[in-house]
Parts: structure tokens; sequence; C-alpha cells
């Protein structure tokens, strides 16, 4: 896995790539963190290229929800994502957005 994070206004934008499991879940769960604490705006993740992620990977995304709330936004899913998180209801919970603009764009926050 690999992230990169930039600013966009008062927002953050993390792009997580590839698997996001176990023995790596922990980094994302820090940038998650900093990023809720650095930025008043809104912190979308750009999941476009995430290939794998588990439970401990949903757990951290809905752990920083849980301090984020409405801030928090998922942006541009990968198709593997899209499915896994339709199937265990967390797209229901969350804010899903097709691309990031359109994330940053939102006025959830």
């Amino acid at each position: 896995m690999s992230l990169s994070t930039r600013e966009a206004g008062r927002s953050t934008v993390i792009a997580v790539r590839g698997e996001v499991d176990l023995d790596n879940a922990g980094e994302l769960d820090e940038a998650l963190a900093a990023a809720g604490r650095a930025c008043p705006g809104a912190v979308v993740l750009d999941l476009a290229a995430v290939t794998f992620l588990d439970s401990t990977t949903i757990n951290v995304v809905l752990r920083a929800h849980g301090v984020l709330g409405p801030r928090l936004r998922l942006a541009a899913l990968s198709p593997f994502v899209e499915r896994v998180l339709g199937i265990t209801g967390v797209s229901d919970v969350l804010p899903v957005f097709r691309g990031v603009g359109e994330a940053l764009e939102a006025d959830a926050v």
C-alpha cells in the first residue's frame, strides 16, 4: 500500500494505492487522524487505486467516520472496493462520491 496526501483548499485528499490489510491499515489510520486534526474541511479518501481491503481496513474507516462524521468522504471507489463496501453496508453509512472533485465540492461540511 502507498498513501499520498495533498491539501485542496480547506480539505485534505488521501489517495490510497494497492492492498490495504492488517499489516498496513495502521498507516491509513494515522493518515486519517492527522488529516482530521490538520484541516477544518473534508477529508477525502480517494480509493480508485485500491485493489484489496479487509475487515481491518473497514474498521479503520468506520472509526475515522466516528470521529470525523460527514467530513470523511469516500471517493472514486475501485470496482473491488465498491463491491466490498456495498456487501458490508458501509456505503450506506458513509458519504460516497464518484470522484474526488465531486467529494470536494459537496457541501456536507
